[in-house]
């Protein structure tokens, strides 16, 4: 199962983050981050007014979720690492964690000669998916219609969370297409 790093961007989303998650539940691949990640997530959650106790929860639940997600270690490493200086943090992680991808918005933060010598292809998220579809169709399909299982509230439906998926705050268009077209 191929390890891949999920960057703070993709995680601070709640629809996205549960939708990279549920799919990860099908062992399509292992999800990893960092204290840093999470110590990061916490505060912009907060910023954009969740709850603490709400923030307290979904963290503990990734964990609990994916006890084997954590990188430590890293540190030493992210003084010699060559991408953009407020990430380089993510990129050591992702080195530690032996991750074949690392899964963000920011791809620029993260130019190939910084990434190529480490094996990792840096994704943003709707080519991540796009790919998780193509390899993993059956599996991608069945963990949207688990996630919207879960809801209480909307979206209750695949199609109602693509809609959302689709949309400029989560920037998975293409992925939300491919879907509708599986449906």
């Amino acid at each position: 199962m191929d390890a891949v790093f999920l960057d703070t961007c993709v995680l601070l989303k709640s629809y996205l983050c549960d939708t990279l998650l549920s799919i990860a539940e099908t062992g399509s691949f292992r999800p990893l981050w960092s204290d840093h990640i999470l110590e990061e997530l916490r505060r912009n959650l907060l910023r954009v007014g969740a709850k603490p106790e709400a923030v307290d929860h979904r963290l503990d639940q990734m964990n609990i979720s994916f006890p084997d997600a954590r990188v430590t270690g890293h540190e030493s490493l992210i003084g010699s690492m060559t991408n953009d200086p407020k990430d380089r943090h993510v990129l050591a992680a992702a080195v530690v964690g032996r991750a074949g991808v690392l899964v963000t918005e920011n791809i620029r933060d993260f130019p190939i000669e910084s990434t190529d010598a480490f094996g990792i292809t840096v994704h943003a998220q709707d080519d991540f998916l796009l790919g998780q579809l193509e390899l993993h169709p059956d599996a991608v399909m069945e963990a949207l219609r688990r996630q919207t299982s879960r809801y209480r509230r909307e979206p209750r439906t695949v199609t109602a969370l693509l809609n959302i998926l689709a949309g400029p705050g989560h920037g998975c268009p293409g992925f939300a297409r491919q879907c509708r077209e599986e449906l």
